[in-house]
């Protein structure tokens, strides 16, 4: 393992995220608990995961496993914070997490929302974002020629 934490702050691990993971210290912001979250999942510490959530019954704990331990994480951005600070009750937090999952880079995109009990932060809910998957290639008809160069009709070729 990397001295570097994984969610990307720069620090070492043991400065950053390894304290509130552990159960050493508490996380002091919304975004803190964000970025430990999400160094608890690159380092396949899932109880960090299920601890930290308002709900953890409405997890599916063994899924949440596999797809951190499937998964070969790559980074984290944070895009938002809003409130979430030491005199804060509540926080958002707006995020990318990238990663590959068999063989295939994903981007995470949530906008999640923490809350502070008991003096430390939770994961209340978030809001996946999907991505509009956009055409930039003109579509192909069936009787036009075909793309490959094959000097075909589509449908007698790759349209198969």
């Amino acid at each position: 393992m990397s001295d570097l934490c994984p969610c990307g702050s720069g620090r070492a691990y043991t400065a950053c995220c390894g304290p509130i993971i552990s159960g050493d210290k508490p996380a002091p912001s919304a975004e803190a608990l964000m970025r430990s979250r999400y160094s608890a999942y690159a380092l396949h510490k899932i109880d960090h995961v299920m601890a930290s959530c308002v709900h953890d019954d409405n997890i599916d704990e063994e899924a949440t496993r596999r797809w951190s331990e499937q998964s070969t994480w790559k980074g984290l951005r944070i895009l938002r914070v809003e409130r979430g600070g030491p005199n804060d009750q509540d926080g958002l937090v707006e995020f990318v997490a990238t990663y590959e999952q068999n063989g295939l880079a994903e981007e995470h995109h949530e906008t999640a929302r923490f809350v502070r009990q008991d003096g430390g932060w939770l994961y209340e809910s978030g809001e996946v974002k999907t991505a509009t998957v956009t055409r930039t290639a003109p579509k192909v008809g069936r009787n036009d020629p075909c793309p490959c160069g094959s000097g075909k009709k589509y449908k007698q070729c790759c349209g198969r």
